[in-house]
C-alpha cells in the first residue's frame, strides 16, 4: 500500500499537463496577496507560524464530530450534526485562503501536488455544502452519504498535505537544523563590505549574510527560513530590510523579525564583532 501511495503521488508530481492551471491559479492569488497585509495576515508572519496548519483543523474537527454524531445520535443528533457541518464549511474558507497563499510560492512537482490537494479540499467542501443542504430539507441519510464521501475526500487531501510538508518540506524553518556557532569567527575585512550591497560569509560552515547599512554591520543567516532562499542574493528595502530574491520576504536587518510574509518565522540573526578593519561574527545566544 505505501508503494502504491508513492506511486500515485510521483504521477501527479510529474503530470507537467498541471503546469497551465498551476499558473493561472497562482497568478490570481498573487495579484489578491499582493498588499503586504493580506499577505502577511494568511502567511502568519504576525503569528510567527504558518495559520494554514491551524485553520485546517477547525473544518476537519468539525465534519469529523457530525459524522460521529450521524454513527452515535440517531436522529436526536440530527440538528446538532447538521450545524457541525455548516460551521465546518464555514471554517472551510479561512483554511483555503491560506492555503492557497502558501501554495501559490511553491513551484514545479510540489506545486503540482499541491494544486491536488487543493482540488480534494474544494471537493470535501463541495460534498459537505451540499450535504448540509439536504440536512436541512430532511434527507438525513443522504446527507450522511454525502459528508462520508466529503470525508473520505479530505482524509486523501490531508494526506497530501502531509506529505508537502513532511516529506517536500513545505513551511518548515529552513534554518531549524542549522549548527551555532558560539565562538567569535573572522568572516572578511569591513573595507570589502559595500554599503546595501550583501555578502555571502560561511563561519563554520554556516551560511550567513553581511550588511553594511547606515555605518553598521549586520548579520543575519543567508538560508530564508521560507524556502530557503539565498539572501545574499537580495536586496536591501525599506527601513533596513533584506528582500529574499524567491518569493519576496522580507527581514529586518537588526533582528531578523519577518515584516512580509510569505515567512513568517524569524531569520536567525547573528553578533557582530569589529576590531579594526576585520569583522567577525557568531551565532546570537538563544
Amino acid at each position: 500500500m505505501p508503494k502504491m501511495i508513492e506511486s500515485a503521488i510521483e504521477r501527479i508530481a510529474d503530470a507537467d499537463a498541471l503546469d497551465r492551471l498551476c499558473h493561472l491559479a497562482a497568478g490570481r492569488v498573487h495579484k489578491v496577496t499582493a498588499r503586504t497585509a493580506v499577505k502577511n495576515a494568511l502567511s502568519g508572519t504576525w503569528l510567527g507560524h504558518p495559520v494554514h496548519p491551524i485553520a485546517t483543523t477547525l473544518p476537519i474537527g468539525a465534519w469529523a464530530m457530525a459524522c460521529a454524531l450521524d454513527a452515535t445520535a440517531g436522529r436526536s443528533g440530527a440538528p446538532a450534526a447538521r450545524r457541525l457541518v455548516g460551521l465546518g464549511v464555514l471554517a472551510a474558507l479561512p483554511a483555503a485562503a491560506t492555503g492557497a497563499s502558501d501554495w501559490s510560492d511553491t513551484i514545479g512537482a510540489t506545486q503540482r501536488v499541491g494544486l491536488v490537494h487543493a482540488w480534494g479540499n474544494l471537493t470535501a467542501t463541495a460534498l459537505q455544502a451540499a450535504s448540509w443542504l439536504v440536512r436541512r430539507r430532511g434527507c438525513r441519510r443522504s446527507g450522511i452519504a454525502l459528508s462520508a464521501a466529503a470525508l473520505g475526500s479530505a482524509a486523501c487531501a490531508a494526506y497530501l498535505g502531509g506529505h508537502l510538508s513532511l516529506v517536500r518540506g513545505i513551511g518548515v524553518n529552513h534554518t531549524a537544523f542549522q549548527e551555532p556557532v558560539t565562538d567569535w569567527t573572522d568572516v572578511a575585512a569591513l573595507s570589502d563590505l559595500t554599503e546595501g550591497k550583501p555578502t555571502r560569509v560561511t563561519p563554520g560552515g554556516v551560511p550567513v549574510v553581511l550588511v553594511r547599512y547606515q555605518g553598521t554591520v549586520y548579520a543575519l543567516s543567508a538560508t530564508c527560513t521560507h524556502e530557503g532562499g539565498p539572501l545574499d542574493k537580495g536586496e536591501i528595502v525599506g527601513d533596513g530590510c533584506i528582500k529574499c530574491p524567491w518569493h519576496g520576504s522580507e527581514f529586518r536587518l537588526t533582528d531578523g523579525q519577518p515584516v512580509r510574509g510569505p515567512a513568517s518565522v524569524t531569520e536567525p540573526s547573528w553578533e557582530v564583532k569589529l576590531t579594526d578593519d576585520r569583522v567577525a561574527v557568531r551565532s546570537t545566544p538563544s
